[in-house]
Order: C-alpha cells, then structure tokens, then sequence
C-alpha cells in the first residue's frame, strides 16, 4: 500500500486533523511531498500551515474553556431553600428540612411558545392586521399538531394582539378534552425587548420603546416562565401563543443566555418552541421554531 493512502485511512478513522498533521510532517520528513530532505525551511513552512488549519478545538491548541457563569438555580426566585432562608420559626420544634420539603415543587412545567400565523403586513391597525388565508391554514396545521401531541392541555394564554388572538382561537378547536381554558393578556403583546447584539439596520426602535416594552416583556417573563408551584401535583402542559421577538426573549432568557442574543434566531410563523422547567429549577429546550410538520409551501416568516 502507497504512503499516500496509508495516510488517508490513517485519517478515515482517527477523523483529526491532529492525526492528519502529525502524518504530514513524517511523510514530509521522507520527501513525499517533493523536495529532499535538505530543505528545512520550505518543509517547516508547509508544517506550520498546516497546525493553523486545524480547528480551534483541537488538543495541539485548546479546549472551550467555560464562561465561568454557574447555573443560577434561583434564577426565578422561587428556590425553596432561598424562599425558607431568613424565615422566622413558629416555635422551637419546628424542623427546617421538614418546612422546606413542604415547599418544594415537585411538578415539572412544560411552555409550549407559539408564534402567531401569517398576517395582513399592509393593515395600518392591529384591528386590521388579521390573519391571511394562508395564515388561518397555518393555525389549523399548528392545532392539528399540538393534537397529535396527545398531551393534556391546562391552559391556553394568547397575546391580545389580534393576530394572536385569532391564531389561539383557531388551535383551541384541535385540542382534546371538554375545553382549554383561554386567557388573553396585554403583557405578552410584540414589542421590542432590549437592544439586540450585534445590532441590525433595518430595525431601529428608539430609546423609549426599548424601555417601556423591555418592562412589559419582562414582566410577561417573569409571571409565566418559572417552576410550578408546590401545590402543584401533576406535569403541566401550557400554550402561549405569543409573537416572535417575545419568545425569543424568553428562550434567552430561561436558558440564561445574553438576552441581547434574541435577534440571532429565527422563527417561522405557527411555529413551536417548547420549554421544560423542572422543579429544582433546571430549564431545557425541547424545541426551537419547530414547523416541521408543515408544507414546505406553507412556511412563512412575517
């Protein structure tokens, strides 16, 4: 067997490019690559080359080194030994570890984020911003597959937005049981959360929307995306139906990423995004803009 192939099967199953600069330089050494042995320098060149090609990650450079931010298990205040932390007993005997057993949560929330469908762009009001044609298929696709789940819905939240509105309505057909609760709220309606990073050109809101609708979305935030409630004794499974830059935010947010991250993902609309919160406070995210379950021909992102 050649050299020349030798090295490529060498390379096939170490699948590294450290394998495959540590072959190079023995096979240089020897003159496969041309030149005799004599010319140091052209060689040493060529070598140095190729360790510059290799991934960032690899061992002859470095390894990812750790931000160093630790996961804040408090991060929706609601950890029982913060909220036991401080309190004065009822008497004496009282037991501490008992008291904080009793609040603990023991349920896991599971958020189901749903972007809105399709909608009229050219409508001046919110009132005329109503789905399209393609927009209600889109809620129906969206319903049939929150159906298809086979899961038990407890509740469905929609912005008050009117395009929200109508895509709520149009899903809530498709969910199983007697009938999801629907709750409309003004704090889940689009906005601009914070300044993203890096920033975009074609989107420039000013200071004062920034500020009031940053308060607005966090304020959603933070009443819907934390653990369950100690009293809380099943799994849950909840829609918000919602706009694509608040659930951007949220993700950031629960994943405890850089909210400024926000504008760095995309969502197509009626698509699904799905949070789990567990009870010690450890969040995942199932899925991000899922709308797989669509048409090629039916995706949108307006």
């Amino acid at each position: 067997m050649s050299y020349r192939k030798t090295l490529k099967l060498i390379c096939g199953f170490a699948g590294g490019s450290a394998v495959l600069v540590f072959a190079a330089a023995a096979a240089d050494s020897h003159g496969y690559f041309g030149e005799r042995r004599g010319e140091a320098a052209s060689r040493w060149s060529r070598f140095t080359v190729l360790q510059a090609a290799q991934p960032a990650w690899t061992p002859a450079n470095h390894t990812p080194a750790p931000t160093g931010h630790a996961w804040d298990f408090n991060w929706d205040k609601r950890d029982p030994s913060a909220l036991t932390n401080g309190k004065k007993k009822e008497s004496v005997t009282e037991d501490p570890s008992s008291e904080q057993d009793n609040g603990k949560p023991k349920a896991t929330r599971n958020i189901l984020l749903i972007r809105h469908s399709q909608y009229n762009l050219s409508g001046t009001s919110d009132k005329e911003r109503i789905l399209t044609p393609l927009g209600r298929e889109q809620a129906e696709l969206t319903g049939q597959r929150l159906a298809a789940l086979g899961l038990k819905y407890d509740v469905l939240i929609h912005s008050s937005m009117t395009r929200a509105t109508e895509t709520a309505h149009i899903i809530r057909k498709h969910l199983p049981g007697p009938g999801v609760e629907l709750v409309s709220c003004d704090l889940l309606r689009e906005g601009a959360p914070i300044e993203p990073v890096p920033p975009v050109t074609h989107w420039k809101p000013d200071a004062v929307q920034y500020h009031e609708d940053g308060a607005r979305i966090e304020a959603a935030f933070r009443r819907y995306i934390h653990r369950a409630d100690p009293k809380q004794k099943e799994d849950s499974y909840e829609i918000i139906v919602c706009h694509a830059n608040v659930i951007r935010y949220f993700v950031c947010r629960a994943l405890q990423f850089p909210p400024e991250g926000w504008l760095r993902m995309g969502l197509n609309n009626g698509s699904i995004t799905w949070l789990t919160i567990r009870p010690s406070g450890r969040v995942a995210l199932r899925t991000l803009g899922d709308a797989g379950f669509m048409p090629p021909d039916k995706l949108t992102r307006t």
